[in-house]
C-alpha cells in the first residue's frame, strides 16, 4: 500500500538569472566565480512535488529545467522507450525564469500545464510555446481559490499573492494602463498551498508585500518556502547594477522593520525557507552576518537538492 506523504524537492533555489549570474561580478558573484567554498552554485526557482514518489508535479519551469532533472534521480525515466515520472507543470507567473524551461519539454511527452488563465494567455500569444503540442500537452486553467488534484495524492489551491506582471510585459501595461502597479493582487503572481497526508506546505517564490488575508493562510502551515529575493530593498542599486528597489521589482526585502523576517515574525509557521534568492544577496554566503541574522530569526536559506518531506 503506498502512503501519502508530502515530499517537496528544492530544483532551483536562486531568482531570474540563478547564481552566480552569467555577467555578473559583484562581491556575492565574485566569490562564485573565484570558487571560494562559502557559496554553492544555484539554478533558478522551481520545486518537485509528490505524494508517493512515483509521479511528480514541477511548480515553475526553469530554463535550466533539464539539468535539474538530471540532478534528481526520482525524475529519471524508469520504463519503457518514453517516460517520466512528471505528470504535472504548474506556474506561479510568466515570467521568463518560470515558464522558459517548458521549451526544452517538447519531445511529444503527455503531461499537464496549468496556470491561470491570464498566464496562458501569455503563454497562448507566443507561437514558440506551440511546440508544447495540442492534445499531448493538456493546458488547464485553474481559478483563483479553487482545489484541484496536482498530481497523485497532493491536492492544490492557488491564491493571488501582491506582484507584478512580468519585465517581458511591462511596457505594454504601461502603454495601455499609463502606470505599472507592483502589488497589485491577481492571476498575474500567485502562491500555491499543498495538503497531503495531513500536512500543508505553502509555495511563495514572489511576494510585494504581506497582506491580512495572506498571513491568515500562513498561519499554521508545516513548512512555508518564501520569497527571499533580496536582503535589503535598495540591495540592486548599493551594487550598482540597477536603479530598480525591490518593492519596484515586486519583492519585500529580507530584513528591516518591514521586511518578511519582521512581517512574519510572530505567525505560527513549522518550517521557514527562503527561496528565489537573488545572485546579490549576502545570505547566500556561509557565515556571512545576514546568514547568520536568517537563521537566528528561524529561516532556512534553500539550496538547489534540498528536499522537504513531511
Amino acid at each position: 500500500m503506498t502512503v501519502s506523504r508530502l515530499r517537496l524537492t528544492v530544483l532551483g533555489s536562486a531568482a531570474g538569472g540563478g547564481f552566480p549570474q552569467w555577467n555578473c561580478r559583484c562581491p556575492v558573484c565574485t566569490l562564485a566565480w573565484d570558487g571560494d567554498p562559502r557559496v554553492r552554485r544555484r539554478t533558478q526557482s522551481s520545486i518537485a512535488v509528490t505524494a508517493d514518489g512515483e509521479r511528480w508535479a514541477l511548480v515553475n519551469c526553469a530554463p535550466e529545467v533539464l539539468a535539474q532533472i538530471q540532478t534528481v534521480p526520482a525524475l529519471h525515466p524508469r520504463g519503457g522507450r518514453r517516460h517520466t515520472p512528471v505528470a504535472s507543470v504548474l506556474l506561479t507567473n510568466a515570467d521568463i525564469d518560470h515558464v522558459a524551461g517548458l521549451l526544452s519539454l517538447r519531445e511529444g511527452q503527455p503531461f499537464r500545464l496549468l496556470a491561470t488563465p491570464a498566464v496562458h494567455a501569455v503563454l497562448s500569444a507566443n507561437s514558440a510555446f506551440d511546440v508544447l503540442a495540442e492534445g499531448t500537452v493538456e493546458r488547464h486553467a485553474v481559478e483563483l481559490g479553487t482545489s484541484f488534484e496536482l498530481v497523485a495524492g497532493v491536492t492544490a489551491t492557488i491564491f493571488p499573492v501582491p506582484g507584478k506582471i512580468a519585465l517581458y510585459l511591462e511596457a505594454r501595461e504601461q502603454a495601455e494602463k499609463g502606470r505599472l502597479a507592483t502589488d497589485i493582487e491577481g492571476e498575474q503572481t500567485i502562491g500555491v498551498e499543498f495538503k497531503a497526508g495531513g500536512k500543508r506546505v505553502l509555495y511563495i517564490p514572489g511576494c510585494a508585500m504581506l497582506t491580512e488575508a495572506l498571513a491568515a493562510r500562513l498561519s499554521g502551515a508545516d513548512a512555508v518556502l518564501f520569497d527571499g529575493t533580496l536582503w535589503r530593498d535598495d540591495e540592486m542599486i548599493r551594487a550598482g547594477l540597477s536603479e530598480k528597489t525591490g518593492r519596484r521589482m515586486g519583492h519585500m526585502s529580507m530584513s528591516g522593520s518591514d521586511g518578511s523576517m519582521a512581517a512574519l515574525a510572530d505567525i505560527d509557521i513549522g518550517r521557514r525557507i527562503y527561496v528565489h534568492i537573488n545572485n546579490t544577496n549576502p545570505v547566500l554566503i556561509d557565515g556571512s552576518h545576514e546568514r547568520v541574522a536568517a537563521n537566528r530569526a528561524g529561516w532556512e536559506i534553500a539550496e538547489d537538492g534540498m528536499e522537504i518531506a513531511l
